[in-house]
């Protein structure tokens, strides 16, 4: 079997407030194949986009500080790279689509500027070949025009076409691996779907794997091969797309599905809310963090806090209880 692409092993993000350390990731260990797309689900505030900040070391030092873990990258640490040799990887050879691609654009710089500084950067490309390329680049991701809309600025996009043009810098350096931090929340529905559709298409004509950050389950079912489901920091249930929907197996994740509105449901089924709020992350929990919201908990659950385990092939998850029986898992 290869060697995945990016291989992530119990890595801990902590960051300092005036209550104390807030631990944000606690010891998140995954993998990537190459090719392959890989969702990350849960709530605000579970850890999902501080895991992937951290692994392109783009947290802020301080207050954050990353206490343990390591990120391998074709066999190398992105954790103890110089700050140079990040550079290196960061946009040419991993990418990220941030969430709000207002506050990611230089508001006071062209698109045009903006989509040449990596080709230059990172491929050694003058000016005349920069703007060649990215010319076909907005071509690429459905902005028509390209070569007038180079001179114009972000406020002179909508909120799609910043996406796009986001997208289009993210890929501009041929990466092997995108990161998606919820690119399409603050788009409407149609404009959701057509950032989906652009990314499954580029995602197959070039071959790169794709990690892609969501609190929506159903967007992770169009997209995705794998899921990650996260809550307090923990990866909490890991498996196919296919198997989590079809055998949702921590109590956590059937909250999750069942909140989402059906097509075959009734017209008075109401959809289910998970009640109480998330954990405190000012320390590190000796409990399962779920345990205050679960109506699964048993004894078991308050007195220490469950490992990640393989309950079948592919499918791993971080929970005493069996939900099925209701009963303690063997």
């Amino acid at each position: 079997m290869p060697a995945p692409l990016l291989d992530v092993q119990g890595l801990e993000t902590q960051f300092k407030t005036q209550e104390g350390f807030s631990h944000a990731v606690n010891g998140v260990s995954f993998t990537l194949k190459e090719g392959e797309t890989l969702g990350v689900v849960g709530e605000s505030g579970c850890g999902k986009s501080v895991t992937m900040l951290s692994i392109l070391r783009l947290v802020a030092m301080p207050p954050g500080r990353i206490v343990a873990g390591k990120a391998l990258f074709h066999g190398q640490d992105l954790l103890t790279m110089s700050s140079e040799e990040i550079r290196q990887v960061r946009g040419a050879q991993i990418a990220m689509v941030f969430q709000d691609p207002m506050t990611s654009l230089n508001p006071v710089l062209t698109i045009g500027k903006q989509l040449e500084e990596p080709l230059a950067l990172h491929m050694g490309m003058d000016k005349k070949q920069a703007r060649e390329r990215s010319i076909k680049l907005l071509e690429m991701v459905g902005i028509p025009n390209g070569k007038d809309r180079l001179n114009d600025y972000p406020h002179q996009f909508s909120g799609g076409m910043r996406q796009r043009v986001m997208i289009a810098m993210a890929l501009s350096c041929n990466p092997q691996v995108l990161i998606a931090d919820e690119p399409t929340t603050a788009l409407d529905v149609t404009i959701q779907a057509q950032i989906m559709d652009l990314v499954k298409r580029l995602r197959d004509e070039m071959g790169m794997a794709i990690i892609w950050i969501t609190h929506d389950l159903g967007v992770v079912a169009d997209l995705a091969q794998r899921v990650l489901v996260m809550y307090g920091g923990f990866i909490i249930e890991e498996a196919m797309v296919t198997d989590l929907y079809a055998n949702p197996s921590h109590p956590y994740t059937l909250g999750l599905l069942g909140s989402l509105p059906r097509l075959d449901a009734k017209r008075n089924d109401r959809l289910f809310s998970i009640e109480g709020y998330p954990p405190v992350l000012y320390r590190t929990p000796s409990a399962c963090p779920f345990a205050p919201r679960c109506k699964y908990a048993i004894d078991h659950c308050w007195h220490e806090n469950p490992k990640l385990e393989e309950i079948q092939p592919g499918h791993k998850i971080a929970c005493w209880v069996d939900v099925k029986s209701g009963s303690e898992r063997k």
